[in-house]
């Protein structure tokens, strides 16, 4: 069995930041590309950042500049910086994991909110 546990979503007021985290546990024989997306009320759930295990990186256009994809390969974890943040932002987001053991199976997170205010 595999776990991803997220944290550190919130309530942050708009052109401040935060930083979500999610780990990884279980099962694990390998980790291939990590990521983070996000879904706002009554909105399709949409790509915000990936990276793979050789730490190339790739951003939604409407957070380019302002959001940093990490991770952390000995602890299994993933990390979002996000900066700058805007109203439009404010959604679930939740990390998505590429986990390799006997084959590659797509694990995701359960979700944390970020809620950007005025």
């Amino acid at each position: 069995q595999v776990q991803l546990v997220e944290s550190g979503g919130g309530l942050v007021q708009a052109g401040g930041s935060l930083r979500l985290s999610c780990a990884a546990s279980g099962s694990i024989f390998g980790i291939n590309a990590m990521g983070w997306y996000r879904q706002a009320p009554g909105k399709q759930r949409e790509l915000v950042a990936t990276i793979t295990t050789r730490g190339s990186t790739d951003y939604a256009d409407s957070v380019k500049g302002r959001f940093t994809i990490s991770r952390d390969t000995a602890e299994n974890t993933v990390y979002l910086q996000m900066n700058s943040l805007k109203i439009e932002d404010t959604a679930v987001y939740y990390c998505n994991v590429e986990i390799r053991n006997w084959r590659v199976t797509s694990y995701w997170g359960q979700g944390t909110q970020v809620t950007v205010s005025l």
